[in-house]
């Protein structure tokens, strides 16, 4: 399993708008929630072993965090006619079988993963109601076979001083995963 670093975006950046399709069907856009207090966006897909790990502790933070008016979706930016457990059909499946409580879209063309300089998965964004970027990196400091137990606790740190009226969290810490599985010939700049 090869591991990549997220791209670190720069903190104050406004949240690259999409509108893509959901593995359950219909499209969904940040303009969707035009009440939310805060806005995560998660890069993950299907097959990578780091997500797999975090998998049920994305769960219980979509869980505990919507229900405070935080919108979460997740984007699956991975190039899925090489990677076919990654196809929409197979995210579908996915959804339905871990219960996933937030969108979880499709980037075919893989725009949105290089508007928001997307590297890994998974890749963590936090945007504050204005939509201006105040976290990225990772959910904690677990990763598979470490043994340190998924807690999401520093993505949850972001959101609880954001919630609060904090200016935010001073330390934060790349993300680590498995690299986007580009298309040929359109690996961004920023990753080659």
């Amino acid at each position: 399993m090869a591991a990549t670093n997220s791209t670190m975006l720069e903190l104050g950046t406004e949240a690259p708008a999409f509108r893509l399709p959901s593995a359950t069907g219909g499209t969904v856009s940040l303009e969707d929630y035009p009440d939310a207090s805060a806005f995560v966006v998660m890069f993950i897909c299907n097959h990578c072993p780091f997500v797999k790990h975090v998998r049920d502790g994305l769960v219980k933070l979509a869980d505990d965090y919507q229900a405070k008016g935080v919108a979460v979706v997740a984007i699956n930016s991975n190039d899925w006619s090489a990677y076919p457990d990654d196809s929409p059909e197979m995210m579908e499946k996915e959804a339905r079988e871990f219960g996933y409580p937030f969108a979880y879209l499709y980037d075919e063309t893989q725009e949105v993963a290089k508007a928001y300089r997307a590297a890994c998965t998974p890749d963590f964004y936090v945007f504050d109601a204005r939509r201006k970027l105040v976290y990225r990196g990772q959910l904690d400091a677990s990763r598979p076979g470490n043994d340190v137990p998924v807690s999401g606790k520093d993505l949850r740190a972001a959101l609880d001083a954001l919630l609060s009226g904090e200016s935010g969290v001073s330390e934060q810490r790349p993300s680590l995963g498995c690299n986007i599985k580009w298309r040929p010939g359109n690996e961004p700049d920023y990753y080659k």
